[in-house]
């Protein structure tokens, strides 16, 4: 059964000075503020599309990992992912670097990192993002 999640951002202003509220209207999760210079310089208390990208890119990467791990019959007892979005003014998103460490009783690094990259190359968020080089470090705690 397809699902379908919606957020909203309501804009106001050009893009410089604009200023706009995302809604995370599926979970009713709450709003949180965005603009144009907590995209391209310091967050001082925003978010940003590419912040959004990476609260999706580690939480998607993370359920298909524990997916195929624990699939492979070496469930993992905790993963901590984190994704790096990289913007650059002009040119738009440059990269994604996933760095995960996992817990993960009865399996060698190897393995661990093999699932890694299944998991980067597979996850629907890495699908969807196909046109950005993404890289991986995956590492045992």
């Amino acid at each position: 059964m397809a699902t379908t999640r919606t957020a909203h951002t309501e804009w106001e202003g050009n893009l410089l000075e604009g200023k706009g509220v995302v809604s995370f209207d599926s979970s009713g999760i709450g709003e949180q503020p965005v603009s144009w210079p907590s995209r391209a310089e310091q967050a001082n208390g925003k978010t940003s599309p590419e912040e959004l990208i990476a609260a999706a890119h580690s939480s998607c990467f993370s359920m298909a990992l524990a997916h195929g791990l624990a699939g492979a019959g070496t469930p993992p007892t905790k993963l901590e992912t984190k994704a790096d979005v990289t913007f650059q003014p002009g040119e738009g998103i440059t990269g994604i670097h996933l760095t995960v460490r996992g817990t993960v009783p009865g399996l060698d690094e190897q393995g661990f990192t093999s699932a890694a990259e299944d998991a980067k190359k597979n996850c629907p968020v890495s699908q969807a993002l196909t046109g950005t080089t993404i890289t991986l470090t995956a590492e045992l705690a």
